[in-house]
């Protein structure tokens, strides 16, 4: 399934989000014109499982690596990844922005990706594998979108056998599938058969991580934005 865009009014300019699609690709081109030296800049400001649970034998300090959980979410490992993830950031960003506010939206963006981060490390607190992208953030801001907009219309793309179709889905039914197909894939890569996050190659723990932080985020944002109201009727 492919987002193409909601059917959401707008009621101001998501900055914050247009900001973060035009960094995170501003990035990338820096990774292109770096070459071979990509591997040294995922090295350095990717996030390391194993290095987050033993930080001095990789010679870090704590707070040196508790940075790489933001700074490894602007970087990207290929065009696809990075333009997979822009789809979905520029199709629910905006809509979530518009509820919470920009500060407040952007703190969210950062605190998804780390607490998406941590979760794939609860699962993987071995693994060497730089791990890299917004994927976390965007499952958040996914997560806040399904609590706080469930009623949206998602206007979709469907890759069929011999041709693309295009529906409307409510939010409501397109986000629970996206998140059961994470964490079904998440499951599959604790077997036995596939051992490490080497072989599974993608952090599916931090999708479901960032979309969990991300809905709790929002629910207690709208609850605490129902007593206030309440306070003042």
């Amino acid at each position: 399934m492919i987002p193409l865009r909601h059917t959401l009014p707008h009621r101001a300019a998501p900055i914050i989000t247009r900001s973060l699609v035009a960094t995170n690709i501003a990035v990338f081109v820096m990774q292109l014109f770096l070459g071979p030296r990509t591997e040294l800049l995922i090295q350095t400001f990717g996030f390391i499982p194993a290095r987050l649970v033993a930080p001095e034998q990789w010679h870090y300090a704590t707070w040196e690596v508790a940075i790489t959980l933001f700074t490894s979410l602007f970087i990207h490992g290929g065009f696809v990844h990075l333009f997979g993830n822009m789809i979905y950031l520029w199709v629910f960003g905006d809509a979530v922005e518009d509820a919470l506010g920009h500060l407040r939206y952007f703190l969210l963006y950062l605190f998804c990706g780390a607490a998406g981060s941590l979760c794939h490390t609860a699962f993987f607190p071995l693994s060497h594998v730089p791990s890299v992208g917004a994927s976390g953030s965007i499952a958040g801001v996914l997560g806040a979108f399904f609590v706080l907009r469930p009623r949206a219309r998602i206007v979709t793309l469907f890759p069929l056998v011999v041709y693309w179709a295009m529906a409307e889905i409510r939010a409501a039914f397109f986000l629970p599938v996206w998140f059961l197909m994470q964490f079904f894939n998440g499951f599959l890569s604790l077997a036995p058969a596939a051992g490490t996050q080497e072989v599974a190659g993608v952090a599916w723990w931090a999708h479901v991580g960032g979309f969990l932080f991300g809905a709790l985020c929002a629910a207690i944002y709208r609850h605490a934005r129902k007593k206030a109201r309440m306070r003042i009727a």
